[in-house]
Order: C-alpha cells, then sequence, then structure tokens
C-alpha cells in the first residue's frame, strides 16, 4: 500500500515522535527523510547555508538509525531553499522520489497549543497531491511530554463515507489495508426537513453501512456501523472520540467534489480540529 513514505522533519520533538510510527505503517520498505533549510535572516540577499547544510546532515544521519532499527530503508534529502513556501519543496521531493505518502506532525517547531494546524502541515495538506498521514499526539500533564497515538495506527480506524464516488474508492482502499484490526463505518445525516425525514436517511445510511460492514468482515476486519446526525465534521470528530480511534482515514473529497479543490472542507476541517491522526487519502489516486 505505502511502500515508500516521505517524511519531513524539522528536528523538533514532534517531528522526532513521528519517527517512531512510521514502522508501524502496513507494507512500508522505504522511507525518505527531508529538511528543508531557508536562510537565518529571510531578508539576507546573500545566503551560504554550508554550516547548517553540514548539521542537518548530522542529524538527519542520526534519525535515520532510528528509522533502519525498524528495518526500513531510509534516503536522507537535506534540501536548501532561500524563499518560498516549505510544502512546495515536499511536493517536490515527493514527486521526484515517486513516494505513495507524506508522513508529518501536525505541529513542528514552537507550536502554539491553541494552532491546531500547523502552517507547512496546512499546506501540504490544502495544496498537496499525496495521500497524507497528519500524526497527532496529546500533551500530558505538565505540558512537557508527548504521548503518541501511534503505538498501533491502524489498531481502530474510523471510516467516514457520504457514500459518493471518492468516499466509495476511499472505502475500497482501506478494506484492503493490511493491519487493521477494527473499523468502525460512519456516515453523518446532515439535512432533514422533519424529524421523519431524518429517520428515514438514517435508517437508509445505516442499511447502506451495513452492506460495506459485510465486505469489511469477509476481509477479515471487526466492524461496527454508526450514524451521526448532524455537521459532518463536528459528527466526525465526536465519533473518533467517543470510539476512542487510533486512526481516521477518509477521503480528501465527498458529494460535490470540485475538481480544482485539493481537499474538500470536511476533509479539511476532520484535520484541522481533530484530535486523533487523520490519514487523507486523495480522490482519484486511493485505486
Amino acid at each position: 500500500m505505502f511502500e515508500t513514505v516521505l517524511v519531513p522533519t524539522d528536528f523538533s520533538k514532534y517531528s522526532q515522535k513521528v519517527l517512531e510510527c512510521v514502522g508501524g505503517l502496513p507494507g512500508v520498505k522505504k522511507v525518505v527523510l527531508l529538511n528543508v533549510i531557508g536562510p537565518a535572516d529571510p531578508l539576507a540577499r546573500v545566503w551560504d547555508p554550508g554550516a547548517r547544510l553540514k548539521e542537518a546532515e548530522k542529524k538527519l544521519a542520526d534519525q535515520a538509525k532510528l528509522l533502519e532499527a525498524q528495518g526500513l530503508e531510509v534516503q536522507q534529502r537535506a534540501e536548501p531553499m532561500l524563499e518560498g513556501d516549505i510544502f512546495r519543496k515536499i511536493q517536490a521531493v515527493s514527486d521526484e522520489e515517486g513516494v505513495d505518502l507524506v508522513v508529518m506532525g501536525a505541529r513542528g517547531k514552537g507550536f502554539v497549543r491553541n494552532i491546531f494546524l500547523g502552517n507547512v502541515a496546512k499546506n501540504t495538506l490544502r495544496y498537496g497531491d499525496k495521500h497524507l498521514l497528519l500524526m497527532r499526539y496529546k500533551m500530558l500533564e505538565g505540558g512537557e511530554d508527548l504521548e503518541e497515538y501511534c503505538s498501533m495506527i491502524t489498531a481502530k480506524v474510523l471510516c467516514p463515507t457520504d457514500f459518493s464516488e471518492p468516499s466509495d474508492e476511499a472505502i475500497r482502499f482501506i478494506r484492503g489495508m493490511k493491519g487493521i484490526h477494527e473499523a468502525v463505518l460512519f456516515n453523518v445525516v446532515s439535512s432533514g426537513e422533519s424529524q421523519e425525514h431524518v429517520d428515514a436517511k438514517t435508517k437508509e445510511a445505516t442499511e447502506k453501512l451495513n452492506a460495506i460492514k459485510a465486505e469489511f468482515e469477509k476481509a477479515g476486519i471487526k466492524t461496527s456501523v454508526r450514524v451521526g446526525v448532524g455537521s459532518p465534521a463536528e459528527e466526525i470528530i465526536t465519533a473518533a472520540e467517543d470510539e476512542d480511534v487510533s486512526l481516521v482515514a477518509m477521503s480528501s473529497h465527498g458529494k460535490g467534489w470540485v475538481k480544482q479543490l485539493v481537499v474538500g472542507s470536511v476533509a479539511y476541517e476532520v484535520s484541522k480540529n481533530g484530535t486523533r491522526p487523520v490519514l487523507v487519502l486523495r480522490a482519484g489516486k486511493a485505486s
């Protein structure tokens, strides 16, 4: 599924934690470890990255040892960049290396507690075209240590669907992933002219989910179904907490997919405001 993975790192404690998760992803064989080096002074007209490049290469070598200890092949890339957005370099390297997945922390250096998604992660989500896994960690009491969700990233997966073609594509992809122990299939009824109408939609959604459940169980995955009523993004975030899932896996788009939009509003809001790791499967690429 994800044989070659790109992991951008800024050497922060948050990005260091991401490295501990990569070996747990099913099927991963090779990791491209990337650090993007920008000028210390953004206004500098002359920039010699030599010393910082050597420092980055040393740190990458140290992080590579952690990945190699997990049995992974590692390629290290330290990339200077005088100007522009870091996510563009991430996209360029992911294209050059032919990666299947980008894995990164939702936050990096100097994150502020009330900012749920760092700028680089946000732009990679919004404008990138590779499947993206955004890792999240809970701040423990005291604020120093980070508790990871990734000890068994595929232990229990929430699979939201609106029964659109992109969602169906993502569901088929998730069903074929190795290492999933349990899945929760989830649909949100977001409109209804009356309670009777909402009840009818809920019943219809439950029947559709049960049909998908049967396919998951044929694949050997313990599966349950759940239907929510309300705002799709809010209901998905709530369901992820209620079910205590290890991962939310969803399509980048749902109904009303506009091809010019790289990520739909629901996937964006869940990735931005949720507290669980999110795997965003790009519509049209989850085959």
